[in-house]
């Protein structure tokens, strides 16, 4: 019965997480964004002390509980296992805690936190694998399905649906790896990851040791068979000396249901009695059944990973003409709301909430060895307008924090910077003010290219003091393939 709850429950919450990446209209996080809010590394990083004090309590109380129904990536983890369990059944056995790789992980997922080495987060943040895995792989497909729907209503004169644009955002190598790894190793070993890995599995398994329920060996109905070791995803369950290592027990609950002799329980661990007095006076006094091997930990995680290059995309809205390429910025452009680069890289986990929520295709997944999957903004498909505000409302880790859509337009992540020898009309000798015509904040003028020549074409000045780093005229400037005016990022953000 248990079990089953678990599982219901599991089901429940990995749809509606997997729903917050695939989610493009923004209703889904209405009503369920909170699920992003209580994963425990975003809200350790957001500082978000009432959730991080409530997963510490539930942990104290139900064991890691968190990682079978709370925890995404633990919860695909257990369907893959679930895949190996029907090729071969009974397929686990104990083994014991690697804790010099925990503490390993541990330190090294510390140190990526406090020198702001953002690769370092986003590789081994189990809530961050999974929303890149969703959102690199599984939302193209449901954007297409989107599309076919939309389609379909179309040709029956209906507007339940619209098309979006497809494209793939990137990190798509990174996404593969990870689904391989973790599903190759939940697949033959269940849990592995979880328990020698993970940096949350490892500081929660810390807690978990002194959890008020648990599962509880009873000796007196027990005769050895072994069945809830050969069952158990986390390794934890050593059947001979009849004891569990509560630090890996996720509370799967499958040797509760396993055992048909009903010699374990979800109950409140009691000492141990020396003396047995079942047992007959001939009982070896060496042969006490009863020993419990409690293996500490306090750890977490990592895994390699590649990084790929980054999408080359078209003019914004219009019809393809030629590529638009990204320019040589000397400094990244992150969204309003994240305050500097520091804080972008010291809370950031890379999960690509925001990057899922962006409606004009500004964001997407960094390349950068040291900010890897980092979300920063580009403008060749469109540009983040000022009255959007989406990934400020959906960030669960406190990098882009909540910003009004008034102190958007007042905040500035960078400045437009002309390339002179790109502009259409000094190099075709036509009339354009695309940029200026588009500037929200007025920041752009059109002046005459020469003042002593009557009629000489105009070109643009950027004011840098009003200009917010938007994007729109870098965006839709018409000059191909780089245009004649881009945006240079700021490491802290300004208010203008």
């Amino acid at each position: 019965m248990l079990r089953r709850i678990r599982q219901t429950v599991a089901f429940v919450v990995i749809v509606l997480i997997t729903l917050l990446f695939l989610d493009f209209t923004g209703s889904v996080h209405v009503w369920f964004g909170w699920l992003a809010k209580v994963q425990f590394l975003p809200a350790l990083l957001a500082l978000n002390l009432g959730v991080v004090i409530g997963l510490m309590v539930l942990t104290l109380v139900f064991g890691r509980i968190y990682c079978s129904v709370i925890c995404p990536l633990g919860i695909m983890q257990d369907g893959f296992a679930r895949l190996g369990r029907m090729a071969k059944k009974n397929r686990y056995r104990y083994s014991p805690a690697k804790n010099v790789l925990r503490y390993a992980m541990l330190a090294l997922m510390a140190a990526g936190i406090l020198l702001g080495i953002g690769s370092l987060v986003a590789l081994l943040a189990p809530y961050s694998a999974y929303g890149r895995i969703v959102q690199s792989l599984l939302a193209p497909v449901w954007q297409w399905g989107n599309n076919l729907l939309a389609s379909w209503a179309e040709s029956r004169d209906s507007y339940a649906f619209y098309t979006v644009d497809l494209w793939m955002r990137g990190g798509v190598t990174l996404a593969v790896a990870t689904l391989t790894v973790l599903a190759v190793l939940a697949w033959r070993n269940g849990r592995t990851y979880c328990n020698t890995i993970c940096p949350v599995g490892t500081v929660l398994g810390f807690f978990a040791r002194f959890a008020w329920l648990k599962p509880v060996i009873d000796t007196s109905k027990c005769n050895g068979c072994g069945l809830c070791a050969r069952n158990c995803k986390a390794a934890c369950i050593d059947s001979k000396n009849h004891s569990i290592d509560y630090s890996r027990c996720v509370d799967c609950m499958e040797c509760l249901a396993k055992c048909h002799r009903g010699a374990i329980s979800y109950s409140v661990l009691r000492p141990v009695r020396k003396e047995n007095p079942v047992k007959p006076a001939t009982c070896k006094v060496d042969a006490d059944a009863s020993r419990r091997q409690f293996l500490g930990a306090t750890a977490t995680v990592a895994v390699a990973a590649v990084a790929n290059a980054r999408e080359k995309t078209v003019d914004g809205g219009l019809a393809a003409i030629t590529d638009k390429k990204i320019p040589s910025r000397h400094t990244r452009i992150v969204p309003p709301g994240a305050v500097s680069l520091r804080n972008m890289a010291s809370h950031c986990t890379a999960c690509q909430l925001c990057v899922s929520v962006c409606p004009n295709g500004v964001l997407r997944p960094s390349a950068d060895l040291l900010t890897l999957m980092q979300p920063e903004s580009s403008y060749e498909r469109g540009y983040c307008r000022p009255e959007c505000t989406k990934c400020s409302e959906v960030c669960p880790a406190g990098a882009i924090r909540p910003i009004s859509v008034a102190d958007k337009s007042s905040v500035q992540i960078g400045h437009a910077v002309w390339v002179r020898e790109n502009c259409i009309p000094l190099t075709d000798g036509v009339e354009c003010g695309n940029c200026a015509r588009h500037c929200p904040v007025g920041a752009i003028t059109m002046v005459a290219s020469d003042p002593s020549v009557e009629g000489s074409r105009k070109i643009p000045v950027v004011n840098t003091e009003r200009c917010i780093g938007c994007g729109a005229c870098e965006n839709l400037c018409p000059s191909r393939p780089f245009s004649a005016i881009y945006v240079e990022g700021h490491e802290v953000h300004r208010t203008i």
